[in-house]
């Protein structure tokens, strides 16, 4: 099975393995005790490392110490993403808006509810949005706009209605943010 040349490789690298390994298994305390060459230890003693806790101790830093740290968000969907919410409202509000005004106009339930979603959704991203908070009058006169084309543009089959639906929607739109936020 095994001739002498594999058994000796062997019983060799198995030595050489053990005295490569060994050192790196012991500890890095410093053991105290007494030996002398010409006695014999018979027995072996157990012996406590001995700590010097007020020796002042050297710290080498290799490289800065980054740390990542993981926080969990708890929040919904919605209150991670305001604008899709504010989407999600408006095009809610539009689909029923619009199916409305397709059933009265005859013009189609369905058509009217596609077409009040989109600019539902606009309506909504248009009252969310930073830049119009701060000019009040002009996002009323906006959204006023928009849902005046909506309602134009589910109503009728041309685009002269939608568009004048949405000059309706601006004016009406222009009074509210008018009355309510007045010229200041």
């Amino acid at each position: 099975m095994f001739d002498c040349r594999q058994m000796a490789a062997a019983i060799v690298s198995v030595v050489c393995c053990t005295q490569l390994v060994l050192p790196g298994l012991a500890q890095t305390t410093v053991l105290t005790g007494k030996a002398s060459k010409t006695t014999t230890i018979r027995s072996l003693q157990v012996q406590q490392p001995r700590y010097d806790y007020h020796a002042p101790q050297k710290v080498y830093v290799q490289r800065p110490v980054t740390r990542t740290v993981y926080v969990q968000d708890n929040r919904t969907f919605f209150q991670r993403h305001p604008k899709v919410k504010a989407a999600t409202v408006g095009a809610g509000v539009g689909t029923a808006a619009g199916a409305i005004t397709g059933l009265v106009s005859g013009r189609g339930v369905v058509r009217g509810a596609a077409i009040g979603a989109g600019t539902g959704a606009g309506v909504g991203l248009i009252h969310s949005s930073r830049t119009m908070k701060r000019h009040p009058i002009i996002k009323d006169t906006a959204m006023g706009s928009l849902a005046g084309l909506g309602i134009g543009a589910a109503a009728s089959h041309g685009s002269r209605r939608a568009f004048q639906g949405a000059g309706v929607g601006a004016a009406v739109g222009l009074g509210v943010g008018l009355l309510k936020h007045g010229l200041k």
